[in-house]
């Protein structure tokens, strides 16, 4: 199994705009700017190299879509620009969620969007009123896994309990409805 480095950055934009002003905050950071997301580096591992990918992914462009969570996986940044609701934009976001957590927007302050599929499902769920073991079953999941899933959630909202973790993902949900 690949193990993402936890800097490398992942970021899904809106504009062009907001891109430059990631790119040149990464930049600041130490990292080296690449149009496109094509990696040159023959070398499987570019986590050392601080390289961060970027460019514009169309629509329907789930070609570039594949090169950007390919270079992701292989440990460069990601910087995209794409519409998140667009077939490729949320083909592209679920699947860099899996290697970590997606950063929306300049800021990447919607908690929300770092949560994987599975995350959000399960929290759905618990905030409906079903148990873990209900709601991991609900999902085909384990309950293992459902636990698992749910401690990080707990961490990305800094929370303590589960039912904090619920009440906390709730007023994200209300502030910025996806």
């Amino acid at each position: 199994m690949i193990r993402q480095p936890d800097d490398a950055p992942r970021h899904v934009v809106a504009t062009s705009a907001e891109a430059d002003t990631v790119l040149r905050r990464l930049a600041r950071d130490g990292w080296t700017a690449r149009a496109g997301f094509a990696l040159p580096d023959p070398s499987w591992d570019v986590a050392a190299a601080h390289l961060i990918l970027h460019g514009r992914i169309g629509d329907d462009d789930l070609d570039s879509a594949q090169l950007a969570v390919l270079a992701a996986a292989r440990g460069a940044g990601v910087v995209a620009v794409c519409d998140p609701e667009s077939a490729a934009g949320r083909a592209l976001i679920d699947d860099l969620s899996r290697l970590g957590p997606v950063h929306r927007g300049i800021d990447g302050s919607d908690q929300i969007a770092n949560l994987i599929p599975e995350q959000r499902a399960l929290l759905d769920r618990l905030a409906a009123g079903d148990t873990i073991a209900a709601a991991a079953a609900a999902e085909f999941l384990s309950l293992r896994t459902a636990n698992r899933r749910i401690a990080e959630a707990r961490a990305l909202f800094g929370v303590r309990t589960t039912r904090e973790a619920v009440l906390a993902y709730l007023r994200q949900r209300q502030r910025s409805p996806e």
